[in-house]
């Protein structure tokens, strides 16, 4: 997780997994605004540090990376982080990948672009 400012132990944890920078940084500022602590990384080996240093609530999860599938991790964080939501985010938004997705651990499967409103309420609804 990227170093900042001391926080309550309450504060959710959120790791972003996307290769895209700049979803990333508009994922990250929607979720500090709902005093989420956020964290993001552009690879899924980055990805595997990164859980083993501090373990997330939520994981949002790009599918296409340079590295891989999302949709393949997936299975990896729900096997050895079994509380660990998962939000799948991508551009690939058909029917069948929405399927697969949750077929495979995902808890939402959302489409790009997306909204503020949309990713509000997935974490509403994650963390009820």
């Amino acid at each position: 997780m990227k170093p900042g400012l001391p926080i309550n132990d309450d504060t959710l944890k959120v790791l972003i997994i996307d290769d895209e920078t700049d979803i990333c940084y508009l994922l990250s500022t929607l979720l500090k605004q709902k005093n989420l602590e956020t964290a993001y990384v552009n690879t899924l080996s980055d990805a595997t540090k990164a859980l083993q240093k501090e373990l997330p609530e939520i994981v949002f999860i790009d599918n296409h990376l340079p590295d891989g599938l999302g949709m393949n991790y997936v299975s990896y964080i729900k096997d050895n982080y079994p509380d660990t939501k998962i939000v799948m985010i991508t551009a690939h938004d058909t029917s069948a990948d929405r399927n697969k997705a949750l077929s495979v651990g995902a808890d939402y499967f959302i489409g790009k672009p997306f909204t503020r409103d949309i990713i509000y309420k997935t974490v509403e609804q994650l963390t009820n």
